[in-house]
């Protein structure tokens, strides 16, 4: 049988849910990755054992045009403002314009 198509098997949890919704009604991004990171630190300072702590997340947008790093780092914080507050503990924010690159790959 062949190949139907990509199918995303990694189930989000209801952290990375908010994350995506708020993003996305915030700065319209073309592309937006919100990876969960949390296995990654567990035992670190700031793991929450229920998960949903630690995440990356990858954007593009045109709200950034012409943003300096940290103007765009900015607006992804005031968009996620109380879930940093009070349940995430650690985000690491690529935030790019259309045509950038990242060293990941964006």
């Amino acid at each position: 049988m062949p190949y139907i198509g990509y199918m995303d098997t990694q189930a989000k949890g209801p952290v990375a849910t908010e994350i995506e919704s708020r993003l996305r009604l915030a700065l319209n991004p073309s592309h937006l990755l919100v990876m969960d990171d949390s296995e990654r630190h567990r035992g670190h300072a700031g793991h929450n054992e229920a998960g949903e702590s630690h995440f990356t997340v990858e954007l593009v947008s045109t709200a950034f045009i012409g943003r300096s790093r940290v103007d765009r780092q900015r607006m992804v914080n005031q968009a996620l403002s109380d879930l940093l507050a009070a349940r995430i503990h650690a985000l690491c924010i690529r935030a790019l314009a259309p045509g950038e690159h990242s060293p990941s790959g964006l």
